[in-house]
């Protein structure tokens, strides 16, 4: 029979009893010292930021990570734990900019890159005591006072020894990354960011006609939301797997998908002239929308990918690889040209003719009354939808391409399979089913920032 634990027993004074104890005698020292000689198992502590206040959610990790070191020790290992901080990021930058009362990348260099970053070092630390008292108390033993800190020249310098051996190996390459952009700032918002700033607007999307070539009055119809990214147009992708038609409507042929016909010309408004599979479409050519665009024989081609649906729209959807990530993919895998008259304050280029120098959002309706007059316009749709604003200025946010440093994870996504199917995971449907899947769709990895709280890029 056991004895009954006391009614009377404070779990709460013992706890800090315990800790105290462990405190005064370095019983956390005295459990390496004791495996002296025995086979060394290192752990080292995924950073926390030390910016941030401690919450629940880091306790219940702190609590799950100690299990394994404590479990090794008790397998006989000599068990070397290092703490860690990460220190670098956006959320510091944000942190930082705040108490300066600054607001946004121009602002950063108004008041100096040098003494911002000087101010960046000190905010790390800011709730250093909060997060050793909380690690203390969940009993997480870790080494706090020889951490590795990510922001010290050896910890950068071991960065810059991985990106070498990824170089060397042919898998470190420059591209574009299409990411949420803030004009107004000159940077990309995280998407926790973005989450801040959700507004219900009123837009009009459009049906453009893009005419095939070599036909006299045959056009493809295809929608977008967002009429100011038509001058960057590209292609044109649709679903590979779905029914396309020709159909005889008014005084021209029309291409789109056979399911949207009666949505969008009406019923009994066309004659179909013939069906087929999306995938009969690929690689047909059209011309470009506007006439002040130049033509490119790489460009305007129809392309084919799944993410192409028939809930919206008319089945065809008007690509520009610029501005949008599955727009990005599909030109990149059909390596079409890349065009981005947009600059990087949100403003037109002069290859967009008549457009030039608007903001974009301010383009939208121009670029529809410019469709109307030469023909190109089926049809303008109001429409209301959820868009993101930027937290900090309350610009539009605009998907747009920026300069990206990868990794080329593609490269590596056998191996990686492979390797995964030779753990065992608890439970083991992640093995397959979550961590798997995430492995068998891995992209490339654009690992570079535009912002300057950072590892600085050695290339």
């Amino acid at each position: 029979m056991y004895d009954k634990v006391p009614t009377n027993l404070n779990f709460v004074e013992r706890e800090v009893q315990t800790e105290q104890f462990w405190k005064e005698h370095d019983i956390f020292g005295k459990s390496i010292k004791a495996r002296e000689g025995a086979p060394v198992f290192t752990f080292y502590d995924g950073p926390p930021t030390a910016n941030g206040k401690p919450h629940i959610g880091h306790i219940i990790t702190r609590a799950v990570k100690d299990l394994i070191p404590r479990y090794k020790t008790m397998k006989g290992y000599k068990v070397l734990r290092k703490a860690g901080w990460d220190t670098h990021g956006l959320p510091v930058e944000l942190e930082v900019e705040k108490s300066l009362g600054l607001d946004g990348k121009p602002q950063i260099e108004d008041y100096g890159v040098e003494p911002f970053i000087a101010k960046c070092k000190e905010s790390v630390w800011t709730y250093e005591k909060e997060w050793r008292a909380m690690s203390d108390r969940v009993g997480f033993w870790a080494d706090m006072d020889h951490p590795y800190v990510t922001y010290h020249n050896e910890y950068i310098e071991s960065e810059w020894w991985a990106l070498k051996q990824i170089w060397d190996k042919g898998l470190l390459y420059k591209g574009h990354k299409v990411v949420p952009y803030c004009p107004r700032c000159g940077t990309a918002l995280s998407s926790h960011e973005v989450a801040q700033g959700y507004k219900d607007v009123k837009e009009t999307s459009v049906i453009a006609k893009f005419k095939v070539e070599g036909k006299d009055n045959e056009y493809f119809l295809a929608w977008t939301t967002t009429p100011w990214t038509l001058p960057s147009n590209v292609a044109l992708t649709v679903n590979a797997d779905e029914t396309y038609a020709r159909v005889k409507y008014q005084d021209y042929v029309a291409i789109m998908a056979e399911a949207l016909l009666d949505t969008i010309l009406g019923e009994g408004n066309y004659e179909v002239l013939e069906t087929m599979k999306g995938k009969e479409l690929e690689y047909m050519r059209y011309e470009p929308l506007f006439s002040f665009l130049e033509n490119d024989p790489k460009a305007f081609i129809v392309t084919c990918d799944p993410y192409v649906t028939l809930t919206d729209g008319t089945g065809v959807v008007h690509s520009a690889g610029a501005f949008g990530e599955d727009d990005a993919r599909v030109c990149n895998a059909y390596n079409v040209p890349f065009r981005q008259y947009v600059d990087d304050s949100g403003n037109m280029t002069k290859e967009t003719g008549p457009f030039a120098g608007l903001f974009v959002k301010d383009a939208d309706p121009k670029v529809i009354e410019y469709m109307e007059q030469d023909g190109s316009l089926f049809a303008a749709i109001p429409f209301e939808h959820n868009y993101p604003f930027c937290w900090r200025c309350d610009t539009p946010l605009i998907y747009y391409a920026r300069s990206t440093w990868f990794i080329k994870m593609t490269a590596l996504r056998d191996n990686l399979v492979r390797n995964n199917r030779t753990i065992n995971w608890y439970p083991d449907n992640i093995k397959e089913g979550r961590f798997g899947n995430f492995l068998e769709n891995v992209i490339d990895w654009g690992l570079s920032r535009e912002r300057y709280w950072g590892t600085p890029l050695p290339i």
